[in-house]
């Protein structure tokens, strides 16, 4: 699990497409990955991945061919910045939202703009899944917590604010109109919407 408090960047060094698969590396700069051991598990901009292979500057990744499909880490390229988190470990503080990394699918960036020393960013959701999501709530966006400050239902966009820290610890500061971020949606507000649609989809059915 994830709290959506990125830790920092680090940058891609190396990706290799494999029979099935694809091995990403990445660097150990910031010494975010010191500790790590092989099987643990790596949010790289939201994605939860497993550490296959590590030494002292690079960490190693094995992404399935779905997982790649589904995510912007389809777009990596060398030397790309790519968001951190190391897994939430128990009784430690959690300043953010429960993660899982478990990547929705791709979020188009439709408005990027400076307000102040802010940005506000507009994104169209995908699909029909702008109904897991509602004013003040959540989304997880290439591994960053975000509080969603606007929605518009029917062009499917929601709107949130990015804070000067944000900023310098992601590389959400690096994007641009067109862009595709990977999101993430929130368990507990995916399984109430998603009972109480099958519920009165049932009594529909049966009135």
């Amino acid at each position: 699990m994830y709290t959506g408090i990125v830790q920092g960047k680090e940058r891609v060094l190396s990706l290799n497409k494999n029979n099935g698969f694809s091995t990403l590396e990445i660097s150990n700069n910031n010494r975010f990955l010191d500790d790590v051991t092989v099987g643990a598990s790596v949010a790289i901009d939201g994605t939860c991945l497993t550490v296959t292979k590590f030494s002292e500057d690079s960490v190693y990744f094995d992404i399935s061919d779905f997982t790649t499909d589904t995510t912007t880490l389809k777009f990596l390229s060398i030397n790309d910045e790519v968001n951190i988190e190391r897994s939430h470990q128990m009784h430690k503080e959690n300043g953010g939202h429960s993660l899982y990394g478990h990547v929705e699918g791709i979020a188009e960036v439709m408005e990027f703009n400076a307000i102040g020393e802010t940005y506000r960013l507009v994104i169209r959701i995908p699909q029909d899944n702008i109904k897991y999501f509602f004013l003040k709530g959540f989304i997880g966006l290439h591994g960053c917590s975000l509080t969603i400050n606007d929605i518009d239902e029917e062009n499917k966009t929601i709107a949130l604010n990015l804070i000067p820290e944000t900023l310098r610890m992601t590389n959400l500061s690096n994007i641009k109109v067109g862009d595709f971020l990977n999101y993430e949606i929130d368990q507990t507000t995916r399984t109430i919407v998603d009972t109480l649609s099958r519920t009165l989809s049932s009594q529909i059915r049966s009135s």
